[in-house]
């Protein structure tokens, strides 16, 4: 186990009011070169085009599903729950830090393009050469082993990976209100104290107490309106678009050869898919940025549209399309060819519910993955939340999305004379 810190630590933060440190690992995992990097990645993305209060950094999101984490444990150790296992709480806090260590610049969209994803460099991290690495084996040899599989979500005890990976998890707890917050919204909040307080260990998962269910019911609804809101806008999926082909260009030219002006170790590692853990710490969104500013100025002109774009705020327009037709899209394509635009980069089309997120999934107990939200009734049984909650049902599994067409509209329009007239007026055009 871990030792205590002589005196508690407290970070300042508009979300939780206080984050208290007392574990000594925790304090020292912080401090770490790795989780230090957390500060130069946005939680959100994007997201800050859009809405531009959105700055805010995995470095504070963590701190606060680490704090979540912590509250939720001492509750259960206040109320001597047998179900809890205490010897449990420092893996669990230092996954709930630790969960997203491996974010990489501007995520999402970077692991699309290159076919990665944030969980295995956040378990490589832990498992290598590293400083996080060197703090966890002070608690003991396999204690990085052990905390890396509750990320990955194959520890032994569920209920421990349940309280940083479910669907009412402190990971979701955090960003939802975090993002509300810093976005300028009103959608995210919700009674958080009231669900902590509802929460209960029980047979090896964390269920709710049926008095919350309607504790549950907001938090749910608040998700379900931040996605809409704010996760899916068209608006962010434009500069998210943007950023996605430039990797993609980026990536296409290094390929065949192309040579660029700048083009800095850890992004020519990663087109060549041999990052090592150094490269991947190297990789932020200063450097991003950067390398962006630089890329401006290439001699390709598409990837240096597409920069002076994102740099410059100048995004994608879009037109709404309820369902996807593929003969029309087809012919919109080659229109858009034949006109002198590039089909790839020059035109996408998004519909958003294609993306991981979900608003609930009501699942079958003893579901592996994505186990639903239970209620815990009257003689200890156990009821899944949407068959208590009219409220829950109503939302499970709406698709409200519409397809979305991203163009460039000056481009389109330079071009509009070579476009037939159907076309035309399908972007509004004369």
């Amino acid at each position: 186990m871990g030792y205590i810190l002589e005196e508690e630590k407290v970070f300042k933060d508009p979300v939780h009011k206080y984050i208290y440190v007392q574990d000594e690992t925790i304090w020292n995992l912080i401090n770490t070169k790795e989780f230090q990097r957390l500060r130069r990645i946005r939680q959100l993305g994007t997201t800050y085009l859009t809405f531009h209060g959105a700055e805010h950094s995995r470095f504070s999101h963590s701190l606060g599903v680490y704090e979540i984490t912590r509250k939720i444990i001492s509750q259960f150790e206040r109320s001597h729950y047998p179900d809890w296992p205490k010897e449990e709480k420092l893996v669990s806090l230092c996954a709930a830090l630790l969960h997203d260590l491996g974010h990489g610049p501007f995520s999402h969209s970077i692991e699309e393009v290159f076919e990665t994803h944030h969980e295995e460099w956040t378990c490589r991290i832990l498992l290598e050469d590293t400083d996080v690495n060197r703090v966890l084996r002070t608690v003991s040899d396999d204690f990085p082993q052990r905390v890396a599989s509750v990320i990955c979500k194959t520890y032994d005890k569920p209920i421990v990976i349940s309280l940083v990976s479910s669907q009412m998890d402190a990971d979701r707890m955090d960003y939802l209100l975090r993002d509300a917050y810093y976005t300028g919204v009103n959608y995210g909040t919700f009674d958080l104290d009231r669900i902590l307080r509802v929460l209960r260990p029980y047979q090896g998962r964390i269920v709710v107490k049926e008095s919350g269910m309607h504790a549950v019911e907001d938090y749910l609804m608040s998700r379900y309106q931040m996605y809409w809101q704010v996760y899916f806008h068209p608006v962010t999926r434009s500069s998210e678009i943007i950023l996605r082909q430039i990797f993609r260009r980026a990536k296409e030219i290094y390929m065949k050869g192309y040579n660029f002006q700048m083009l800095s170790k850890p992004f020519r590692m990663m087109f060549e898919g041999s990052l090592t853990v150094d490269d991947y710490f190297q990789l932020d969104e200063a450097l991003a940025q950067t390398v962006f500013m630089q890329w401006a100025e290439e001699q390709d002109e598409i990837l240096s549209d597409l920069c002076k774009r994102f740099m410059h705020r100048r995004l994608y327009k879009y037109i709404t399309m309820d369902e996807k037709d593929e003969t029309l899209w087809a012919t919109i394509r080659q229109q858009f060819e034949t006109a002198g635009l590039h089909p790839d980069y020059h035109l996408e089309i998004d519909f958003p519910f294609d993306l991981p997120y979900d608003v609930y999934r009501p699942g079958k107990i003893g579901s592996e993955e994505k186990p639903p939200i239970l209620l815990l009734c009257d003689q200890d049984q156990l009821v899944e939340i949407s068959e208590k909650s009219d409220i829950i049902r109503s939302i499970t599994g709406l698709h409200l999305g519409k397809y979305h067409l991203y163009y460039p509209e000056e481009k389109l329009s330079e071009k509009a004379h070579l476009i037939d007239p159907e076309i035309r007026k399908l972007f509004g055009m004369a």
